[in-house]
């Protein structure tokens, strides 16, 4: 099929569950196109392999929203996308995530894994994630990030993952959600409440519900998951009974899906679209001030800025951290999913600032000062996303006065690196300051 088909079929998906299963409001414009932010960002998640935390108060729609998305993009039963489902509770173990040893091969002295769903299948979703303790968090750390997973002797290497996390707002059974694992999501978004006329008519989609289940199909399904064959042989069995349950949607609903090529496919136009000049310099600017420190090279946690910074009017000067290397994975990533779903060729300014927040929101640790002058300002997101939003809108307005500038400025530098000799355009903004340390000039703090 051409690019245009499987769009064509992915806005299908997202007008099947925003109107039959997933009623909300569209809170989201991106080029004259509105959208619902939680569905969006959790049907681009599918689409191109990426990790969403999905936040927001209980009964919202979380986890639900997520297993309409697992079972359409993947083609899978909901029941077989419950099975493949864990909780984040105190007592959660390795052997309920990952796999457990078979005893009957254990008690003949031979070590067997019997693997989870989760672990198998490649969409993962994780509900309550931060009702997990820390120390368990740990236990799908490698997992989540590269698709490896161990137990005993054995690993498994998903060739193709993607995963959903749910979690409520803090309270009593809460923990906080480790560093590391917040950095590995890619985005961010809350799944708001739909207004009391959509919540009225909650419910009374249980015949287009019923579409997603095959009680008969699920149990072939679980035949294969629990066997010992080796794990690409099972998958290639999966393939062919996703394609059966995919025919079912399409004689039954009209409603075609895709396949495991079908998705690589769209996988391989996704990072292959490129981003224009604009979108370049304006995530490179992004970044310099979300990473730069004048007095100590860079934004390190465990330091503090200085009153007086001459830096103070940049997110630099109201941030702890330094942001990771992960954010311009996720941000060029989401922006081209967002770019291809839309038919663009190109990822602009306008694809780079919808998906920005969203990268940001959990990743920037703010500096109480800074917080609390935003905290009490009239918003529709909660704290963490509002600010993000807001920071990008801030560097967003800096980028566009003085844009020709640091285009400029990024061209020249390419060019000296490239013949050795002249000297690099100067600025006040961290970027400027960046493309010289780039090109070895050595600078101190004044």
């Amino acid at each position: 099929m051409s690019r245009s088909s499987f769009r064509k079929i992915a806005q299908g998906l997202y007008d099947f569950i925003a109107e039959d299963l997933y009623l909300n409001r569209r809170d989201l414009e991106v080029h004259g196109n509105r959208f619902n932010a939680s569905l969006l960002f959790s049907l681009l998640t599918g689409l191109c392999g990426g990790r969403i935390l999905l936040v927001g108060e209980p009964g919202m729609g979380k986890t639900t929203s997520a297993e309409y998305v697992s079972s359409l993009v993947y083609r899978l039963p909901i029941e077989v996308v419950w099975k493949a489902e864990i909780s984040g509770h105190p007592e959660q173990t390795e052997e309920k995530i990952v796999g457990r040893p078979d005893l009957g091969s254990l008690n003949r002295g031979r070590e067997v894994v019997v693997w989870s769903y989760f672990t198998l299948l490649p969409n993962k979703i994780v509900d309550e994630i931060n009702r997990l303790p820390e120390t368990k968090q740990s236990l799908i750390l490698d997992g989540v990030d590269r698709g490896k997973w161990e137990y005993l002797n054995e690993s498994v290497i998903n060739p193709e993952f993607c995963l959903f996390a749910t979690a409520n707002y803090q309270d009593r059974g809460t923990h906080t959600i480790i560093p590391p694992l917040l950095d590995r999501f890619d985005v961010l978004a809350e799944s708001k409440h739909p207004g009391a006329n959509l919540a009225y008519h909650i419910g009374g989609n249980g015949k287009r519900v019923s579409l997603l289940r095959d009680p008969e199909l699920e149990r072939d399904f679980h035949e294969v998951l629990t066997s010992f064959a080796p794990y690409k042989d099972r998958m290639d069995e999966i393939e062919t009974l996703s394609g059966r349950f995919g025919s079912r949607l399409t004689a039954q609903a009209g409603l075609p899906t895709f396949s495991r090529a079908d998705r690589q496919s769209i996988r391989d136009d996704i990072s292959s679209i490129p981003c224009d000049l604009d979108a370049n310099a304006f995530l490179r600017f992004a970044i310099s001030e979300l990473s730069f420190c004048h007095v100590f090279g860079q934004k390190r946690s465990n330091e503090v800025c200085e009153e007086g910074c001459h830096f103070s009017q940049y997110l630099c000067h109201a941030v702890h951290n330094c942001v990771s290397n992960r954010l311009p994975l996720s941000a060029r990533n989401y922006a081209r999913a967002l770019a291809w779903l839309l038919g663009h060729e190109q990822v602009d300014v306008g694809h780079l600032t919808a998906v920005l927040p969203h990268c940001l929101a959990h990743r920037i640790q703010w500096k109480e000062e800074f917080l609390a002058r935003r905290t009490k300002e009239a918003r529709s997101d909660p704290v963490p996303l509002h600010m993000a939003r807001r920071a990008v809108g801030d560097m967003h307005r800096r980028y566009t006065e003085q844009s020709d500038l640091v285009k400029d400025a990024l061209a020249k530098a390419f060019l000296i690196l490239e013949e050795g000799t002249g000297e690099p355009i100067r600025g006040e903004h961290p970027l400027f300051w960046e493309i010289r340390r780039d090109l070895g000039e050595e600078f101190k703090a004044e």
